[in-house]
């Protein structure tokens, strides 16, 4: 199927999963072809942030199977930023089987090898159910989407301007170390007044000493040496790296 994206937006696919936290249990998990949800107006995500969520790409290959990238270290890291924000973990294989599940069931929308698209995974876990007071919710909802996508900055690759901001993104022992929207909510702000002022993006510096680069505001800084060595920042405020392999069968 010749479906073209549009940059990074939404292309809606035909099928996502999701799966329901109650009781203390999660049910099986099912593909449906609706992604729209309905919540509970006091659920603890809209209201205290009780949410995480996950970004990971599926490839076609050259030979025409589809690749997925790391699925296993997103899952991981997707199994901290629950335990994180006490809801209740999705284990691993169970993580991993939901992605291929849905890369799959949309194997169509998986964008042609050679032209820079892939097709974007989205897992994410929301709390939901009628929470007023401040507390982690006793009902969950686990959904993975997908969309086809191009490149998330327009045209080729090239030097650009940044902005250091004044702003912090987390608190130096808060959420940072984990994915979730509360730290990206964070940074809209900072990423707006840098591109008011004619700056592709800005640069987040370490929230305790602001002396260190952390991280770009939509993406991840990697400093590159003089004897051409990649250096990432260690820190506990910015996303962990994790390292391992699993290939989609």
């Amino acid at each position: 199927m010749d479906i073209k994206p549009k940059g990074f937006s939404y292309v809606k696919a035909p099928y996502n999963y999701i799966s329901y936290y109650k009781d203390g249990k999660w049910d099986d998990g099912i593909l449906r072809d609706d992604d729209k949800l309905t919540i509970s107006a006091l659920s603890t995500a809209l209201h205290y942030g009780q949410e995480c969520f996950e970004g990971l790409k599926a490839y076609r290959r050259k030979d025409g199977r589809i690749q997925l990238f790391r699925v296993i270290d997103n899952a991981r890291r997707f199994k901290m930023s629950c335990e994180r924000m006490v809801m209740p973990p999705i284990p691993i294989e169970v993580f991993i089987e939901a992605v291929k599940k849905v890369v799959l069931a949309n194997s169509d929308f998986v964008p042609p090898y050679g032209n820079n698209e892939t097709l974007y995974i989205r897992p994410f876990m929301i709390g939901v159910g009628n929470n007023l007071g401040l507390k982690a919710a006793p009902e969950y909802i686990f959904s993975v989407v997908v969309s086809p996508v191009g490149s998330y900055f327009n045209g080729p690759a090239k030097p650009v301007d940044m902005l250091i901001s004044d702003y912090d993104r987390a608190a130096p022992h808060g959420t940072g170390d984990i994915k979730v929207g509360g730290n990206y909510a964070a940074s809209l702000y900072p990423q707006l007044l840098a591109k008011n002022q004619g700056f592709a993006d800005c640069i987040f510096l370490d929230p305790k000493t602001h002396t260190k680069i952390e991280e770009v505001g939509a993406a991840n800084f990697i400093g590159i040496t003089k004897d051409g060595q990649y250096v990432t920042p260690k820190s506990p405020s910015i996303l962990r790296i994790l390292f391992s392999q699993y290939k989609a069968t």
